[in-house]
């Protein structure tokens, strides 16, 4: 699938997500696309959920790139596979990793990119959402099964966190990539 799809626009939805990397993100990936077929966003842990930016975006892009050098790389344990009482997304959670995305989180929900959260902030890894609540528990067996196969580390560092924007589609679009620890900015899309 093009993401995004000819025609998409950009809409005023911005996160700030952390890719999982290497074979642990690229069987995240598929585990995704087979419990919702139509999924194409690739794994993730969220730092700032998505959010209505109230300043500009160059001004929410400058607080990150600000921020990132006093936050330096830590690593992740993914735990076991969970399911939000009520929205239902089947998600995985953290064994270790709460407390740096915790401070992340809290000390960049200010300024441009403050946003008043509907949900208290609880770091995952989303596998499932907005699924038919028919299917909810084939779902979750299913993800819970497959989690338990998945032969490689369950770990990994976070070293780099990206901007996105979401799109009229609900294709998410990387606009810039930061190093932790950092000044500087590794890439613009």
């Amino acid at each position: 699938m093009e993401c995004p799809p000819s025609g998409a626009e950009r809409i005023n939805s911005f996160a700030l997500v952390c890719y999982l990397p290497g074979p642990l993100g690229v069987f995240l990936d598929k585990l995704r696309a087979e419990l919702v077929s139509s999924c194409v966003a690739r794994s993730h842990v969220t730092i700032l959920p998505p959010r209505k930016l109230i300043s500009p975006e160059i001004q929410a892009k400058e607080q990150i790139a600000v921020a990132v050098p006093d936050y330096p790389p830590f690593d992740v344990d993914l735990g076991k596979v969970e399911i939000f009482p009520v929205t239902k997304v089947i998600y995985l959670g953290l064994n270790t990793g709460n407390a740096s995305l915790h401070h992340m989180h809290d000390s960049l929900n200010a300024e441009a990119l403050s946003f008043d959260e509907p949900y208290k902030y609880h770091p995952h890894v989303t596998l499932a959402q907005e699924l038919h609540p028919d299917h909810v528990d084939a779902a979750f067996e299913l993800a819970t099964a497959r989690w338990r196969e998945f032969p490689y580390s369950r770990s990994f560092q976070v070293e780099t966190l990206t901007f996105v924007q979401n799109t009229s589609t609900n294709c998410w679009l990387d606009l810039v990539e930061y190093e932790l620890g950092s000044m500087a900015a590794v890439r613009r899309y």
